[in-house]
């Protein structure tokens, strides 16, 4: 009976769409292309190039020497196929296409930078969108001025986007950024990551939406585009395997497994490249338990010439802090079992026991058999592939997880933390079976805001949640259902299978609903470097006098005092006597509202509204005080029998702050250097005054008086929450030194 009644709904729902299309006199097949008819007028066009440049701001530099120069190296347009999808019209306060050409004008006059990296998903790009992309960066840098003094520095790249199942062959994202950017300087095609989550960006996407034009004819030219890039997508022929990178054919789809693999792929082309890992700790696809470790599984996998930085920060969060809490627990077999609550971390997998439990008892049946149930589900929880432990529980809603799986009482952590994923964990590890260079990891910092939308930069106000971030939803009820249709299901206390799980297309709503709260606008990243030319800002990168921030333009410096001469942040230097350093930071410009008038003269209102609301880079001339400086020593493995987290000290000095001055000026040394005899790396965090920040507060969690998590109001992206709603929460911006490795001669 109900096939009966679930076939006439079927029916009737068709009929619907039928006399829609008749009604609105729709073509269910479509001969547009995805390109202008969906991107804009004049998409792919910089509209500045009759106005090549800006002012060039000259505040950030210090003694007429090295001056230090802004820029994002994570800018996804909506060539990143869930960048294309988030612009659909189905989905909350969506606004169309931002092509490549947005990012230039956007960098150039409404974030006002100095250098940006395009990093499209290479799972998503065709041989015909890696051209438009590289073709866009040839033209914003052709109108930047003399190549020795541009306005402006455009860098092409791709993002790698790995994901495993297991933590043993989970890598994560990576930005593979070039120097260079003219003909043959780069490679003719990006290479991408392959595995289950290559196969959700080009596949399952086309499998779950290829008919959406049909539930909203309206707007069926959006969804036509899309279809057509799906399209295009499968048809790209994977290269054939075993061939070097640059003998392959231009047109064909490339992949490697591993870092080891995609190295061995760039050194086919020989280009200055650097391979960026980013998202760390973000555990929206990351497996529980995931770790630095089986990254160093391989030592084809280390290649300190191709990965000297990190990314600590983005709009995706902060992957900066090694937590003592664990996700799971795993004995020495490997076997994973469920740690129990602590008061800053709330298991998920004891927290899917809770819930079901509740269901179960909610049944009307046993104590002793919904305790059962509940046990299974614990164990149960941790044998799911990848991030989707949460889609074990049959029709569980947002409420019942309150904040499990997230990092409690700390500045913007990343959305279900991997605290073993984090920046201190890898600088805390070594492995004695490698050589030299490749025995630990020594990275610089830097911020970027992985924006989805071509707003390089995108963090300097606090403004545009929803816009502005990658926080995003349905429209209404219906889209939210028919797109996820677990959230349609009956609550009852059924656990799903290994199998089942894998017969459900793309993330966990509840995951994706979640995470919301945890996108904030992005960080920065930046350079000191002898010139603003591609050389100079290129050299500043590799040998990492570079620091992150977390949107405001903080400036910092971070020297280590030897003999007389300062050595930079990022040096690697070796010595016996106790080390000295010095710490100076000024605090960013406050802004004013809207756009300085020349951003005005350059583009036009309806370029100026659709890239950023009217709003810009606009500094006033007063400065943010700095309230500290905070110290943090990491004195890496002598064996791998020591615990990493007795190796981090976090907070290791503290420094406060004089409001009354522009400069915060420090200087320390370790006086238990000589006594330790062993490696320390030193990092400065800076601090600056609260102020409120977009879902400064994440999931709002609410405690009773023992700590334990109540209720938690969660930021939705969708049709439950105005456009308008920032979830403001105070919070200070941030800057961080990349670290100085001091090594014990």
């Amino acid at each position: 009976m109900k096939k009966i009644i679930k076939t006439l709904i079927l029916i009737s729902l068709t009929l619907g769409i039928i006399l829609s299309l008749f009604i609105y006199n729709i073509s269910p097949h479509s001969t547009k292309k995805f390109t202008t008819d969906y991107f804009d007028t004049n998409p792919f066009t910089v509209e500045s190039a009759t106005n090549k440049t800006r002012p060039i701001n000259n505040l950030d530099q210090r003694e007429n020497t090295k001056q230090i120069l802004w820029g994002d190296t994570h800018v996804h347009t909506t060539y990143s196929m869930d960048a294309f999808y988030m612009s659909l019209p189905m989905m909350h306060g969506s606004r169309g296409a931002f092509p490549a050409a947005f990012a230039c004008d956007y960098a150039r006059f409404i974030s006002q930078l100095d250098f940006y990296v395009l990093t499209d998903h290479a799972e998503s790009y065709i041989p015909r969108t890696w051209k438009d992309q590289v073709d866009s960066i040839r033209q914003c840098n052709a109108i930047s001025g003399n190549e020795d003094n541009p306005d402006l520095v455009a860098f092409i790249g791709w993002e790698w986007t790995q994901a495993g199942a297991t933590p043993e062959t989970h890598y994560g994202h990576h930005n593979v950024i070039f120097k260079d950017y003219k003909e043959g300087q780069i490679p003719d095609r990006p290479i991408a990551a392959g595995g289950a989550l290559s196969n959700i960006l080009r596949t399952q996407l086309a499998d779950v939406n290829r008919n959406l034009f049909l539930l909203d004819p309206l707007n069926r030219d959006y969804y036509w585009s899309f279809a057509n890039y799906l399209d295009a997508i499968l048809s790209t022929p994977n290269c054939e395997k075993g061939i070097p990178s640059n003998y392959l054919p231009k047109d064909c789809y490339e992949t490697a497994s591993t870092p080891g693999e995609l190295y061995a792929k760039l050194d086919d082309w020989g280009f200055d490249v650097e391979v960026i890992p980013h998202g760390t700790t973000w555990g929206f696809y990351t497996p529980q338990a995931a770790s630095w470790e089986e990254y160093t599984s391989a030592p084809d996998n280390i290649r300190p010439d191709y990965n000297s930085l990190v990314e600590i920060y983005s709009g995706h969060g902060n992957s900066e802090v090694l937590f003592d809490f664990l996700e799971v627990e795993t004995d020495e077999n490997g076997k994973m079992t469920c740690p129990e609550p602590t008061l800053n971390y709330l298991p998920s997998c004891h927290q899917a026991g809770v819930i079901i439990k509740r269901l179960c008892l909610d049944e009307g049946k046993s104590e002793s058999t919904c305790n059962d149930l509940a046990a299974k589900a614990r164990e149960n929880f941790n044998k799911f592939p990848g991030g989707s432990g949460i889609r074990l529980l049959h029709g569980a809603d947002n409420e019942s997880w309150l904040d499990a799986g997230q990092a409690r009482n700390t500045y913007l952590p990343s959305f279900n933390y991997r605290p073993k994923k984090s920046v201190q964990f890898g600088l805390a590890l070594r492995n004695k079976n490698y050589s030299d260079d490749k025995e630990r990891f020594r990275w610089g910092f830097i911020g970027s805001s992985d924006t989805h939308k071509s707003r390089a930069g995108h963090g300097f106000k606090q403004l545009l949640r929803n816009g502005g971030t990658e926080a995003t939803g349905a429209t209404s009820e219906k889209w939210r259902n028919l797109l996820n249709t677990v959230t349609a299901e009956k609550r009852d206390s059924r656990l799903r299978t290994i199998e089942e799980l894998n017969e459900l297309q793309g993330a966990s709503l509840i995951d994706t609903e979640r995470q919301m709260s945890f996108f904030t606008l992005g960080g920065l990243m930046a350079v000191h470097s002898e010139g603003r030319d591609r050389e100079s800002i290129w050299n500043a990168m590799k040998r990492k006098e570079v620091f992150a921030t977390t949107g405001h333009r903080i400036l910092v410096w971070f020297d280590l005092i030897k003999d007389d001469v300062s050595l930079p942040m990022g040096s690697v230097t070796q010595q016996i006597i106790n080390p000295t350093f010095n710490v100076k930071a000024m605090g960013s410009f406050k802004q004013l509202p809207g756009c300085p008038d020349y951003v005005h003269e350059a583009l036009s209102e309806r370029r100026l509204k659709k890239l950023a609301d009217n709003e810009c880079y606009n500094p006033s001339d007063e400065r943010h005080k700095l309230v500290k400086i905070e110290i943090i020593r990491i004195m890496p493995q002598i064996n791998s029998s020591e615990d990493p987290r007795n190796l981090v000290d976090d907070v290791w000095k503290s420094f406060e702050c004089d409001p009354n001055k522009i400069e915060c000026n420090i200087e320390f040394t370790d006086d238990e250097f000589e006594n330790n005899s062993r490696d320390a790396v030193y990092y400065a965090r800076v601090i600056e005054e609260d102020i409120l920040l977009v879902n400064g507060g994440n999931l709002r969690t609410k405690f009773d008086n023992k700590g334990n998590a109540v209720s938690t109001d969660p930021c939705f992206a969708d049709y439950r929450l105005d456009y308008t709603e920032e979830c403001l929460a105070p919070g200070g911006h941030r800057a961080w030194s990349s670290p100085i490795f001091v090594d014990y001669e």
